[in-house]
């Protein structure tokens, strides 16, 4: 009863075009009222919606990782690092079939490679690298849904702020998932570039002209050396063993303010209230989100859903590969209605027993999980990197759809992959 009352609202607001948070949240507090499922005499206590919320946040080191990584995103976006990045891709593929596109993914990935949010990589490359395509004879909604398509390897390369939050949720090692979403991530990249110059080639799209010289290619990456150089140092100190992942995020602060500064001179004072501000914006969010998906999910729990979906998923089968086809199924459904985030923080926990249950390493499942979110953010209708897209490309979002689907295909294919070859995500940590 008690559920059945909490999914209805939940769906309600969300019909109702309530932003996601806010329907969790409101569903939630509502169902405690309408079902008395607390007494009174408790309202004071640690199980209070509102309590549980602040109890989500509050306190939690780990989480402290995502602040700081969404500065340092922030800090790259204004600091130089996206233009020299964008530099360096042009000088390595812009001659060939589709070269702005090429330049896109490859600037994505870099990017993303720092910033560990889709977003914040959408923005910052597609700032750039939107009108650029446009200006080049490409059509506005292949150059947004191309960018769009490219910006959710955030998510998935380190440092991905999905995989804090699988993390913290699961009590899986955050250094684990991210050495783990390197191959993945970089598997996404090359079937994007495969599907850009196939479309490119049909639709005749060229690049900038004359490959680039050998010294312009080495004078392009010398200079992006700084701004590369970030994702080595957070990897080396997790896995050298000189820092966690949330001080890593601190370490990547100081790292781009001193590249802003002091070596592209691009940054200034006056930029730092923007760049908080822009950051604050999204933190906000992301941890708007964990607080009111936290205390929903202590409803779930205290109604023993987990459990009960965990033995209901083991009724179906006990095949691990057909288990991880509905898995897939299910997540992929839920990602284009969900934000990742909440997505995690309730149904990692749920879904995690029966995971293990089968014997499927729970990294490799949290990979899984967040490349299927990561795929539901170019997925209408939530699609956050769709709207993204859109406002700077000024292109309606269906015709943006209509231009992802190959891209969107190319991305399932391979989700199979990684889904059915552990040793994909494994082999790294081998």
């Amino acid at each position: 009863m008690v559920t059945a009352i909490l999914f209805i609202l939940f769906a309600l607001f969300l019909i109702m075009s309530v932003p996601i948070a806010a329907s969790i949240g409101l569903a939630t507090i509502l169902t405690i009222w309408i079902t008395d499922l607390l007494p009174v005499q408790s309202m004071m206590s640690d199980q209070m919606a509102i309590r549980r919320m602040f109890n989500a946040i509050e306190g939690s080191f780990p989480l402290m990782a995502i602040p700081f990584f969404m500065v340092a995103g922030a800090i790259m976006e204004r600091g130089g690092m996206s233009k020299r990045l964008v530099h360096l891709a042009s000088a390595l593929v812009g001659h060939r079939f589709g070269g702005f596109a090429l330049i896109t993914v490859l600037a994505s990935l870099f990017f993303a490679s720092m910033s560990g949010s889709s977003p914040a990589t959408a923005a910052a490359i597609g700032a750039i690298m939107i009108p650029a395509m446009i200006k080049n004879g490409y059509k506005p909604d292949f150059a947004a849904a191309t960018q769009a398509s490219s910006s959710f390897i955030g998510v998935i390369l380190p440092p991905s702020i999905l995989m804090v939050t699988f993390g913290v949720m699961t009590g899986t090692s955050i250094g684990d998932l991210f050495i783990a979403g390197i191959i993945p991530g970089l598997l996404i990249a090359a079937g994007t570039m495969i599907v850009a110059i196939i479309l490119s080639k049909k639709y005749g799209y060229r690049g900038h002209g004359e490959p680039a010289l050998f010294r312009e290619v080495v004078i392009a990456f010398w200079k992006a050396i700084p701004a590369m150089i970030m994702p080595v140092i957070i990897l080396w100190g997790i896995f050298g063993g000189w820092f966690t992942p949330t001080e890593a995020a601190n370490v990547a602060v100081v790292y781009g303010l001193l590249v802003g500064f002091f070596i592209y001179r691009e940054l200034t004072l006056r930029d730092l209230p923007k760049v908080l501000r822009a950051a604050s914006i999204n933190t906000a969010m992301v941890m708007f989100i964990i607080a009111v998906a936290s205390a929903f999910s202590v409803l779930l729990t205290m109604e023993q859903i987990p459990t009960q979906l965990a033995q209901l998923l083991l009724g179906i089968t006990d095949n691990p590969i057909a288990l991880l086809m509905i898995l897939n199924v299910m997540l992929l459904i839920l990602g284009a209605f969900l934000e990742a985030n909440a997505a995690i923080i309730i149904l990692a926990p749920i879904l995690l027993p029966a995971v293990i249950e089968l014997g499927i390493n729970p990294i490799h499942f949290g990979i899984i999980m967040v490349v299927n979110l990561a795929i539901g953010m170019v997925t209408p209708p939530v699609g956050l990197n769709l709207f993204v897209t859109s406002s700077i490309s000024k292109t309606p979002i269906e015709k943006i759809i209509n231009a992802n689907w190959w891209y969107l295909l190319a991305s399932i294919i391979v989700l199979i992959i990684i889904t059915y070859i552990p040793s994909i995500s494994l082999f790294l940590l081998r």
